[in-house]
């Protein structure tokens, strides 16, 4: 299945029914009242968060969505029948916009959930609402109430308990094809990782999902390398896992640069809790670990693990960290 974390889609609710203008006809009542039903109401748009999906793909394909409108009143003080609603089935942690793009509608945070997007129009008056006292005949009536319509942008933010995050080649993909039973597309070059993943990640009984994102670039904050797309996919994770290439030259400045647009891009995800890994340590010397855990320890004031995502070495370790952070907030928000 392909990914697709944004969409513009088109909604247009029912229009109500007419109402009816209609006289009862009998034999022996020549002169019957008014007797013109009301319509029925047009069908309204609902988006409904479901689980078991993680992209909005489908709505490359259908980007328009309109109710049906409600039947005409009819006589004999028949009410025309309203329109089924139309429901727009997405993923868990989708959030819906206005067409500016910033004014949010709704945001998707658990299984279930429903928004009303656009209530369908109300049904029109028919011929007997008018009779009075003065008018005994009236042959008013009123049209149905036209539903609204609008155009959204619906944006995709993966719900997961923890974000990878690195550089390109960090050995992200690696990691997590490691820990869990995601198959990302792995190679020795960068930007192998060209769209999110999620993985689930088994832990001591435990588990808790995991989010891959493409490696970031500096700018990325910016948008640069669609940076503000990918780092909004980690937004929501309780604990991030920063993987920095042990083979490379200066690991504090790939560090650095991370963490530099994670505080550009948001200062509440700059925030989340952080472990910080030395990856690719199969490849290199006792020294050469022990000098670069240093320097990171210095530059991140945090304890460095030492890991490897090929091997598995220190990787359950860093696991049991991360699960500990996780279950600690997860215990919070069911106090909450």
């Amino acid at each position: 299945m392909k990914f697709l974390d944004e969409a513009k889609i088109y909604i247009k609710a029912g229009d109500g029914g007419k109402g009816c203008v209609s006289f009862r006809r009998e034999k022996f009542i020549p002169d019957g009242g008014p007797d013109g039903g009301n319509g029925g109401a047009g069908g309204s748009v609902i988006a409904e968060c479901i689980s078991g999906l993680n992209t909005l793909i489908d709505f490359r394909y259908q980007q328009h969505f309109r109710a049906k409108n409600g039947q005409q009143g009819g006589g004999s003080s028949c009410t025309g029948a309203s329109s089924d609603d139309i429901i727009i089935k997405l993923p868990l942690g989708t959030q819906i916009f206005e067409e500016d793009r910033e004014t949010l509608v709704a945001d998707l945070t658990r299984v279930g959930q429903r928004v009303l997007l656009a209530k369908g129009g109300m049904g029109g008056l028919g011929n007997q609402c008018f009779k009075s006292s003065t008018n005994q005949a009236p042959r008013t009536s009123t049209p149905g109430e036209e539903g609204p319509e609008a155009w959204l942008w619906i944006r995709l933010k993966l719900m997961s308990d923890a974000g990878l995050l690195g550089l390109p080649n960090a050995g992200k993909s690696t990691f997590l094809a490691a820990v869990s039973r995601a198959k990302p597309k792995i190679a020795d070059y960068p930007f192998t990782t060209l769209v999110p993943q999620l993985g689930v990640v088994y832990v001591d009984n435990r588990e808790f999902v995991l989010a891959d994102i493409p490696g970031l670039i500096e700018g990325a904050s910016e948008g640069v390398g669609l940076g503000t797309r990918f780092l909004g996919h980690v937004e929501r994770a309780g604990i991030l896992l920063h993987l920095i290439d042990g083979t490379g030259e200066d690991v504090v400045e790939a560090y650095k640069t991370i963490r530099g647009e994670l505080e550009a891009y948001s200062p509440e995800l700059a925030e989340t809790d952080e472990i910080v890994a030395l990856n690719k340590c199969d490849a290199l010397t006792e020294d050469e670990i022990k000098e670069k855990k240093a320097a990171l320890k210095k530059a991140s004031k945090k304890t460095v693990h030492a890991i490897s995502g090929f091997t598995g070495d220190g990787v359950q370790k860093v696991l049991r960290e991360m699960m500990k952070v996780i279950e600690e907030k997860r215990e919070a928000l069911k106090d909450e």
